[in-house]
């Protein structure tokens, strides 16, 4: 049984969800995730991620990534910069609602049609045209060496 991390261990979030933002930029977070994204005074916190998508993580989750990050050595300042300085706290209002901020939206691509990916710890943002061409792409390419002894 997953259990969420304010119980002690990770909340795991999985499944896709094809989302529209409106016309102020707020996403309807799928009800299965709300609670566990704001189970802390309904906030949470997106940053960037390097693959072109948006990170939305609860302030949980948040934390222990944010710790690993700052903790690395000067030769990865810019990824500190790209994953921490770009990282806003966001409050869910009371109908569910994420307000991704302009800066944020203009960093992934993101204009109205989106996919939001449950990715273990945290979920992912895409711009939906995008997320498309890049899921081709990748189902057309041979599967990384990590496969070889993976059963389907």
């Amino acid at each position: 049984m997953v259990k969420s991390v304010f119980q002690g261990l990770i909340t795991v979030f999985q499944g896709a969800s094809s989302l529209s933002l409106d016309a102020k930029g707020r996403l309807s977070v799928p009800t299965r995730h709300r609670d566990a994204l704001g189970a802390r005074e309904n906030q949470v916190t997106i940053t960037k991620h390097p693959h072109g998508c948006l990170m939305v993580f609860p302030r949980e989750a948040w934390e222990a990534f944010r710790d690993r990050i700052a903790a690395l050595p000067m030769s990865a300042q810019w990824w500190k910069r790209i994953f921490l300085g770009n990282a806003m706290d966001v409050d869910m209002d009371a109908s569910g609602r994420l307000l991704i901020s302009p800066e944020l939206r203009a960093a992934a691509g993101i204009t109205k049609d989106a996919v939001l990916l449950g990715m273990g710890a945290y979920l992912e943002l895409w711009d939906a045209p995008t997320y498309e061409a890049r899921e081709a792409e990748a189902m057309k390419a041979d599967m990384p060496d990590v496969f070889n002894d993976f059963s389907f």
